[in-house]
């Protein structure tokens, strides 16, 4: 395998943003090809079989791009079609459920862990199966389909996402969780909002950020991984519009969202 290609990232939507972007802070060397499926997002209210038949699309087409490592930055995608691709492809996949588990599993204190996600992510029990061999660990479950909406349209505060927010970590503070997965890559661009609500006695554990972290190990464990400091090259692919997408990620993630380019996946 080729050390110079560049690492797919595949989404949903506008949520993988935010794992790239903690792959620009982990792995500042590595050129990115990003690809996010807004024609057919939110994948949440989907069933894991449409999920699974998108995802694969998606990471054929990163796939074709002659990527070196391919990365599932949706939870709901994750869920539905990490073990399919794991014998479709390869290269070396990260996905973002079993990593923020392992995180959580190693930073709760009384061993209440709460999880927030798409309803497709709550459904497939994905996170129920990472943490069965944590027997010490109570987990508690909550939808969260809107906050997906709100960072789709670019929306991080306001009276409403407030309200929606207190509804949404309810169970997690009446079970008591000390310790909190933010179970879709969209919702790190919420921690404002969950922060405040939960207050600070809550760890916050980023799916993304963990995801970040696990490919820089499996980059590293394979020898793939860039070492000296180069200009890397970073491309965006959107199934929707792409001028929305540049303007949605750029106030989302920052600069570094640039030439989107419209592909079609059906």
């Amino acid at each position: 395998m080729n050390v110079d290609r560049p690492i797919g990232i595949f989404d949903s939507g506008f949520g993988g943003l935010t794992v790239v972007s903690s792959l620009v802070e982990q792995l500042p060397n590595e050129d990115i090809v990003y690809l996010g499926d807004t024609a057919r997002a939110p994948y949440g209210p989907r069933s894991i079989a449409e999920v699974r038949k998108f995802a694969l699309q998606g990471l054929d087409f990163l796939m074709d791009q002659g990527v070196k490592s391919l990365v599932i930055a949706c939870n709901s995608a994750s869920s539905a079609a990490v073990r399919d691709a794991r014998e479709r492809y390869d290269v070396p996949i990260t996905e973002v459920v079993l990593p923020a588990a392992s995180r959580a599993m190693a930073a709760t204190r009384n061993g209440r862990v709460g999880v927030i996600a798409t309803q497709s992510t709550v459904s497939s029990g994905s996170y129920e199966e990472a943490f069965a061999i944590a027997r010490h660990v109570e987990l508690t479950t909550q939808p969260a389909p809107r906050f997906v909406e709100f960072v789709e349209a670019g929306i991080t505060g306001g009276d409403e996402l407030l309200s929606v927010a207190r509804e949404y970590l309810a169970p997690i503070q009446e079970a008591r969780c000390d310790t909190l997965i933010l179970g879709c890559t969209h919702y790190p661009l919420l921690t404002g909002v969950i922060g405040y609500v939960l207050g600070n006695s809550v760890t916050l554990v980023s799916s993304a950020d963990a995801c970040a972290q696990s490919t820089y190990a499996q980059l590293t464990q394979a020898m793939l991984l860039h070492h000296q400091p180069r200009d890397a090259d970073r491309r965006f692919y959107t199934t929707g519009d792409a001028s929305d997408f540049q303007g949605i990620g750029r106030r989302l993630v920052g600069g570094f969202v640039t030439d989107v380019t419209t592909v079609e996946l059906d």
